[in-house]
């Protein structure tokens, strides 16, 4: 047995189950739950999941032709470093978890495996010498939801009914979950989270955790896995619901990732930063880059059927590629402040979005910007809704046929991700498809 796996079962004699999880490429936990004597196996590899896990659709079904065309065949799981720690929503606080990664047979990646996927776009940052360094915001909504009905917001009028407005950076609000959001910052002390605070955002029942800077966007990744696993264990607690889903309101502004992204060189000195508000030409190159790339990634950004209902003037989603200094209607923008933490802040991505996927593509997107020294249009001042000129794709199956077709998606985030995502997404689609919905009965039953 690791060193890690007898000092984490010596110092918590309490817990009796380890939770393997193994991120699939709709960032959805898989894997198994174990014995604690079987925790030894997993860092001796003795751990084995079908490859096909990590390509299963949002529903946790087969994709048939992946399996068929690969007999079903294992990899070999292995924990991934930093991972195991307690769970402490867990009943009696007696589960522990450990994050998997997917091997071939042969020890090699299995580049699949989004988290492998994300190390070899770092490695290329790495060849020159250069540090990415990336945070996150994370939007989500805290809800009641009976399965027969519609979600219920959890901050109503005081008058009573729907609320009007989401009472942003309202104080009253979270101290109504005051003792949910205790133990959501205990735990994240617990499981090393970088919590940076907690406010109450734009819509009603939505929520943002700001999280800190990290030098490295693997493990950037890992945390906002483990954060939103975390939210919603604690949620539950209290008998709520902490969803992620990009649009749980029709008329209330959806749930967001924004990426902060600034790179270092050997030095610890910020590339983008030239001591002025203007930022680099290497800060514009890399602009130029998400720019150009935008439309090919809008899948891996908006990865879920209704990650598309965001995409609407005025509901804080920017809808075309586009950028500009401190201008938050715009897709990528350039905060003010220190000119040592000179960024760009990509607002794109729907909570929903598998960190590991939403990182590749951005730094591969950002560093094509740089090597073939791209130029970005000009930043755009005002209402970037009223000034967009090529729109993003706003419909699932447009954004997954740029995704399947993009030389440039092959070329970051390889053929086989490129591949197992695409036929994921395009049974989702189909299963959206032959669906039929309440609105259509309502439009058309009776009046054709």
């Amino acid at each position: 047995m690791s060193q890690e796996a007898d000092w984490f079962l010596r110092a918590h004699p309490e817990i009796t189950t380890i939770e393997a999880l193994l991120p699939d490429c709709n960032g959805i936990m898989r894997g198994k739950w174990l014995p604690r004597h079987k925790l030894g196996k997993i860092y001796d590899g003795e751990l084995k999941l079908p490859k096909t896990a990590l390509s299963l659709d949002i529903w946790g079904r087969d994709v048939e032709e992946l399996v068929f065309a690969s007999g079903d065949a294992d990899g070999i799981c292995r924990p991934v470093e930093g991972s195991l720690l307690p769970t402490p929503w867990s009943p009696n606080a007696q589960h522990g978890q450990i994050m998997l990664s997917m091997f071939d047979g042969d020890g090699t990646p299995y580049m699949g495996d989004p988290r492998h996927v994300l190390k070899q776009v770092v490695s290329r940052f790495q060849e020159s010498g250069w540090t990415p360094v990336v945070a996150a915001e994370l939007e989500f909504s805290l809800v009641t939801w009976d399965p027969d009905s519609l979600p219920l917001h959890t901050c109503p009028s005081p008058a009573g009914g729907t609320p009007v407005g989401g009472n942003m950076y309202a104080l009253d609000v979270l101290n109504q979950h005051q003792e949910m959001m205790e133990d959501l910052r205990i735990a994240c002390e617990i499981q090393d989270l970088p919590f940076d605070g907690v406010v109450k955002e734009s819509a009603p029942s939505q929520y943002e955790i700001n999280m800190h800077h990290v030098d490295s966007p693997v493990l950037a990744a890992k945390q906002i896995m483990m954060m939103k696993r975390l939210i919603k264990g604690i949620a539950a607690k209290y008998g709520l619901i902490a969803s992620f889903m990009p649009k749980p309101f029709e008329d209330e502004a959806g749930n967001g990732m924004h990426v902060h992204c600034s790179v270092l060189d050997e030095q610890g000195n910020n590339i983008f930063d030239d001591g002025t508000e203007r930022g680099t030409p290497l800060l514009h190159h890399a602009i130029a880059g998400c720019l150009n790339h935008m439309a090919d990634s809008v899948a891996i950004f908006a990865p879920s059927y209704n990650a598309y209902r965001r995409f609407q003037k005025g509901s804080h989603a920017p809808t075309s590629p586009s950028w500009g200094y401190e201008n938050r209607t715009v897709a990528v923008r350039v905060p003010a402040g220190n000119h040592a933490a000179r960024r760009l802040e990509h607002r794109v991505s729907g909570a929903d979005a598998n960190p590991y996927l939403l990182f590749a593509v951005l730094l591969a997107s950002m560093l094509d910007g740089i090597e073939n020294e791209l130029k970005p249009s000009k930043p755009i001042s005002g209402d970037g809704y009223a000034q967009e000129k090529t729109p993003l794709p706003v419909y699932m199956q447009d954004a997954l046929t740029a995704f399947s077709e993009s030389d440039f998606i092959r070329s970051a985030l390889g053929g086989e991700l490129q591949r197992i995502f695409t036929l994921t997404k395009q049974q989702e689609i189909e299963e959206f498809r032959r669906r039929i919905t309440a609105l259509e009965y309502q439009s058309y039953l009776e009046r054709l």
